[in-house]
């Protein structure tokens, strides 16, 4: 049971917050790590200026919670520094400027909503109101609700309300909306909108490729372990130079349609295709000519997701830091 007492004696011992500069307020300079034999970051670097919104992209093993772990300084590299605001972040004084929201994260469970940002909220020297962060997360009719109570998508608002409340100057964001229905998202999405018109750095790792073209100024495309591209999202989608051709047909393999001229990539769901060319022209006409009939045709150009997938498939190569 933490008391008054206890946090009383925390803030005692956190030195006073270092002021804003021009400092970077995220930077990894040649970072390694490694576990065991398993090298999962490789001379990574990476600078993130303070107000900038970043996600971080990448297959899962890619490495990006490792990188996030370095950042937060929940583990130290194995070669290389990590800083928050240029210094080193397992500091009091670092952790203080800065709110997580990982995977993992746990509260106890008979704790109600309110009680829990409470304690949060006490940790920190200028914390937003404890009415604030639940609103903004939109817990507002679950404040007196126990924790064990809450559902999935509704322990991951808290968990963003924990991490906000503390007004944090560095905002880290590990699948913050797994779970989330598409309404819930969405408003998700103007919260982080907001932080960054107030001048917030949020650093953000997401599987939902939507997202990050919606929320990123940068993305950094990660895979096993080293950076593969760098860039804005309109920056990285013009990288892959293709077309994506979806429609839906019976009686096509994907075999033949890789070996259509200018096919990058094949994928299906059921009876939905999904193709990403450099020639789609040619590749529908050789398409019709085989006398199968389609539907719901669309082409156009290619989304985040397309090009993520051929920047990380096996036979990417890495490309040159836009």
């Amino acid at each position: 049971m933490v008391t008054t007492r206890m946090i009383a004696t925390i803030q005692a011992l956190v030195t006073p917050l270092v002021p804003m500069s021009d400092l970077p307020a995220i930077e990894l300079i040649h970072a390694t790590k490694h576990f065991g034999r398993l090298k999962a970051l490789d001379d990574v670097s990476i600078s993130v200026r303070q107000g900038e919104v970043v996600a971080m992209l990448g297959p899962n093993g890619a490495g990006k919670t490792t990188a996030v772990s370095l950042m937060l300084g929940l583990r130290r590299p194995t070669g290389g520094t990590a800083r928050l605001f240029g210094a080193d972040p397992r500091l009091p004084a670092s952790r203080l400027r800065l709110g997580s929201m990982l995977q993992d994260s746990g509260v106890p469970a008979m704790l109600t909503v309110r009680e829990v940002v409470e304690l949060f909220r006490a940790l920190y020297h200028r914390p937003i109101t404890e009415a604030g962060a639940i609103e903004a997360a939109q817990l507002g009719d679950k404040r007196n609700a126990r924790v064990a109570t809450l559902s999935g998508g509704q322990r991951q608002r808290l968990y963003f309300a924990l991490a906000i409340v503390g007004d944090p100057d560095v905002l880290f964001l590990d699948e913050p909306t797994v779970g989330l229905d598409v309404e819930a998202r969405r408003a998700f999405w103007e919260q982080i909108t907001r932080l960054a018109a107030r001048g917030k750095t949020v650093l953000l790792t997401t599987h939902y490729m939507e997202e990050a073209d919606a929320l990123a100024e940068r993305v950094i495309v990660v895979n096993r372990g080293v950076i593969v591209a760098e860039g804005s999202p309109t920056a990285i989608k013009t990288r892959v130079g293709g077309r994506d051709v979806r429609f839906i047909a019976d009686g096509l393999s994907p075999d033949w349609l890789s070996d259509l001229p200018g096919v990058q990539r094949v994928s299906r769901t059921g009876r939905a295709w999904s193709l990403l060319t450099v020639e789609p022209e040619t590749v529908l006409r050789e398409i019709f000519a085989s006398g199968v009939t389609i539907s719901n045709l669309e082409v156009h150009g290619a989304k985040l997701e397309e090009a993520v997938l051929a920047l990380t498939s096996a036979n990417a190569r890495p490309a040159a830091i836009a």
